[in-house]
């Protein structure tokens, strides 16, 4: 063997031959392109290598309130993180002991983040009556975890989760596909009892405070005998003097992405100095109430305390309940403020001109303030304060049910990762979800932080609103295509909050069915529907504001008869309305509900726009008109005794506005 090569060398070790590959090499042989090994002794240290810290975003500089988030004394990463811990530990702290539970930051089985001891100083006369298994435990919280993060605990521990071929986490709410509101119960106390609406038409069932400490006590326990928990502290309005600082504690990884997208996500700035927060949710999803326990009618109870700033959710996992529950928070703590808060959609055109759009389900609210010429300022929560309007949410939550591109660009582009999709079904290979389909249930939706859709307006602020748009959609045909309110008609119509449905029969005869919903959105509010309704008519009157009825249902006769009016002819009324052409119109009156009607709409045929002309059965026109009328003033009964300190003039003023005739006629 040549002196250059590698030399074969035999040991007499069990018979085994050593090659020594390095006797020799020069360095022309080849090149070494070998690459260091890892500095990491163990897996642990590799893996920790493979992440690292985000370095902080850049705050949302004019959103920022004076003294807010950017001020105060800067702090190691070690007291900010247990501070933060102190305050869950707080949270998380049950009422029959002087201090929170153990708490952790980091999921169990890893090396924790940070750690606080919630138990009070060593008594012992309590240190028996003070320990229970839950105590001798640490909580591992979860705090403001990333949507990847989220994804990654949901397929791991939640059956049901899913990623879709588009990159959303199909989920399931369990048996709840929707809101509860037969089990949503109000505290009844002396700070806000005499604020809120009670008895016939409302929404709010009263319990007394010390139920709601049962339940509180109830949930708290469940959350701190799990492993884990996550916590989310967000906050609530873009208007940044009014902002409302919430924590969401949650057993569900499901549960903690669903408010990531819907509530207003902070900076790691603001993280920084949340503090305490103006109002916390306790949800302990799936885990049931005591049916025994007083004021309950089922396994689930959805329970609001305004004085201890609570709300607690036991026996569901639809995650609907805690934004309906936040809304309704902003119901009451807004109006006492001085700022209304609205169920409407909202838009602003390029000369800054706001709209806002009412609407129950199936008048096109969606549809129509989703506008490509103007920009979303958001789809459903809105505030009207002195400084206009703000969205009081940071995402949306759209319907998906016989969802398609073609109809709804914006919600199909926006479903991606980060978005959270409930209850839809999918092909078990491709993971593509199949919109049309109800297996589950027809109330299947999507969750997405709203800068998913590419026109909204960020931050989700404007000016004062220009226009308020009422949306029905009137299957008796009646209504006509749109009309111009005065105030007190706009309070009426506001408080009344007119749809129609068709309604089908077991022998196939279908009819229109009146819906009425106060303030459009009567499952949320928590004062009286007059207190919000002379609100919005003071703004209006305030900043020039003018109202408009829009029927985007029927004409030429009642469902069955007539037919649905064209949406092509509903845009160019709310582009006439957006763009003023129609306080230039000429205007007419309607018999019974005295409504203005404009004799001219560009784009939109006249004989149309006064529904008497295109019915051709003049006398079904007058008994359907009649017929709808009627059902206008007994709903309002519910609110027609209500006085405004002592006085019942405004509501007086509001009846006057409402449809009159001689019923016996």
């Amino acid at each position: 063997m040549s002196s250059t090569g590698a030399e074969l060398h035999v040991s007499g070790l069990q018979g085994l031959t050593k090659i020594d590959t390095t006797m020799g090499r020069t360095s022309d042989v080849c090149a070494d392109d070998s690459v260091p090994t890892v500095r990491a002794q163990n897996l642990d240290e590799l893996h920790s290598l493979q992440v690292k810290k985000s370095a902080p975003s850049t705050p949302r500089g004019s959103l920022t309130p004076k003294g807010g988030a950017t001020a105060g004394t800067p702090r190691s990463d070690e007291e900010r993180q247990r501070q933060q811990l102190q305050s869950i530990s707080t949270s998380l702290a049950s009422l029959t002991r002087e201090s929170g539970p153990q708490v952790v930051r980091g999921e169990p089985g890893k090396v924790p983040i940070a750690s606080v001891t919630g138990r009070a100083a060593y008594d012992p006369r309590a240190r028996f009556q003070d320990t229970s298994d839950s105590a001798l435990k640490f909580t591992h919280v979860l705090y403001n975890l990333s949507p990847a993060e989220l994804y990654e605990q949901a397929l791991k521990s939640e059956k049901g989760s899913y990623i879709t071929s588009a990159g959303a986490l199909a989920t399931l709410s369990g048996a709840k596909t929707g809101r509860s509101p037969k089990d949503k119960r109000v505290v009844s106390e002396e700070s806000s009892r005499d604020d809120l609406w009670w008895g016939k038409g409302s929404p709010n069932i009263e319990m007394d405070e010390e139920t709601f400490l049962v339940n509180r006590e109830r949930a708290v326990d469940y959350l701190n005998s799990l492993d884990k928990v996550f916590v989310n502290d967000q906050f609530l309005n873009w208007d940044p003097e009014n902002r409302i600082k919430v924590r969401i504690i949650s057993a569900r990884a499901y549960h903690s992405l669903f408010m990531h997208n819907m509530c207003i996500r902070p900076t790691p700035e603001e993280l920084e100095e949340f503090g305490t927060p103006d109002f916390t949710i306790y949800n302990a999803g799936k885990f049931p109430c005591n049916r025994y326990t007083h004021y309950m009618t089922s396994s689930t109870s959805v329970d609001v305390n305004l004085k201890r700033k609570e709300m607690v959710i036991l026996g569901t996992q639809y995650a609907g309940e805690m934004k309906k529950g936040l809304f309704s928070l902003m119901h009451y703590l807004m109006p006492k403020r001085g700022i209304l808060s609205l169920h409407s959609g909202c838009n602003m055109g390029k000369a800054g001109d706001v709209a806002l759009f009412f609407g129950l389900s199936g008048t096109g609210k969606t549809t129509l303030s989703t506008d490509q010429n103007r920009l979303l300022i958001g789809d459903d929560e809105h505030c009207w304060g002195d400084g206009g309007v703000s969205n009081i949410e940071g995402g949306c939550y759209a319907k998906c049910i016989d969802l398609s591109k073609e109809r709804e660009p914006d919600i199909w582009d926006a479903i991606k990762f980060g978005t959270v999709l409930e209850n839809v079904v999918f092909d078990e290979h491709t993971r593509e979800v199949d919109y049309s389909d109800k297996s589950v249930t027809e109330n299947t939706r999507a969750a997405y932080p709203i800068e998913f859709i590419p026109n909204a307006k960020i931050p989700c602020v404007g000016p004062h609103p220009r226009n308020v748009i009422l949306l029905a959609c009137d299957a008796f045909g009646v209504l006509p295509p749109v009309s111009k309110l005065t105030l007190p008609q706009t309070m009426y119509h506001f408080i009344s909050g007119y749809t129609a449905i068709v309604a089908g029969t077991e022998d196939g005869v279908t009819e229109p069915t009146a819906t009425f919903s106060a303030c459009f959105g009567a499952a949320f509010i928590m004062m009286h529907p007059t207190k919000y309704a002379a609100m919005l008519a003071e703004k209006m009157q305030k900043h020039g504001a003018t109202a408009w009825l829009v029927n985007t249902g029927w004409s030429g006769g009642s469902y069955g008869v007539g037919s649905r009016m064209k949406l092509a002819y509903t845009r160019r009324i709310i582009d006439a309305i957006h763009d003023g052409s129609l306080l230039e119109a000429e205007y007419t009156e309607t018999p019974i509900f005295s409504l203005h009607v404009p004799t001219a709409v560009d784009g939109v045929p006249s004989e149309i726009l006064m529904p008497e002309n295109s019915w051709k059965d003049k006398q079904a026109y007058t008994d359907t008109l009649k017929k709808l009328a009627g059902l206008f003033q007994k709903n309002f009964c519910n609110f027609a005794d209500y006085e405004v300190g002592g006085d019942s003039n405004l509501t007086q003023e509001i009846l006057q506005a409402g449809p009159v005739f001689d019923q016996a006629s």
